[in-house]
């Protein structure tokens, strides 16, 4: 059972969004927070898989929140705010995604699903934007080049699939592994890159030159 915690200032935007995910039989809401501070609160309290987090909330918002939970909770950040800023902020302190309050129910409900599995979510107008962003800005890529000396040649290759956008299965597919080898050898790179999540991974291997080999 997936448990999952829902942080809005909106009761009706919780309630909504916990008949749509409660439609899973797989999924469970433990918790509903009204702001930031609740939301770190319940999150200890309730040993959360997934913490649905809104970005502005009274009281301490959701990337604030996002700073003090990810590290051992699944963060999506869940906003009508779709700004470059708000995504790069919120990966940057560890969230594993970030989507649209506009997103469709069965779409938000594979969300969680993925992020219960620590893949990273992004919706698809979000992606495009970063990902564009991101590749066509100058950067120095010596220092991910640096932290990638680290790994193990099948570790490379595993980093450079997960740059690739690859879920665990899928990589599995790839490389000829189970999907629990998999997850062990992300398990054993995310430290070695001083990366908290899939994503900053992804990003690593993008400044490192790897997914355009």
């Amino acid at each position: 059972m997936i448990r999952v915690l829902i942080a809005d200032d909106e009761t009706l935007m919780r309630a909504g969004i916990r008949l749509i995910l409660e439609n899973d039989p797989e999924i469970t809401v433990v918790a509903e927070a009204s702001d930031g501070k609740q939301a770190v609160e319940f999150t200890r309290a309730h040993s959360v898989d997934v913490a649905l987090l809104d970005i502005r909330m009274p009281g301490g918002d959701g990337l604030k929140a996002a700073e003090q939970i990810a590290g051992h909770t699944n963060v999506v950040m869940l906003t009508t705010f779709g700004e470059d800023s708000y995504v790069a902020h919120a990966l940057r302190v560890g969230a594993t995604g970030f989507l649209l309050k506009d997103t469709p129910p069965q779409e938000l409900i594979n969300a969680v699903r993925k992020a219960a599995n620590g893949e990273p979510i992004l919706a698809p107008q979000i992606t495009k934007r970063l990902i564009e962003k991101h590749l066509t800005a100058p950067h120095d890529g010596s220092a991910a080049r640096r932290k990638i000396d680290a790994l193990t040649d099948t570790e490379r290759n595993v980093l450079k699939l997960v740059g690739e956008g690859l879920s665990n299965t899928e990589i599995g597919e790839q490389l000829y592994m189970a999907t629990g080898t998999v997850k062990a050898h992300i398990s054993r790179i995310l430290p070695k890159l001083e990366c908290a999540n899939r994503v900053q991974a992804a990003i690593v291997a993008h400044d490192a030159g790897l997914t355009r080999s």
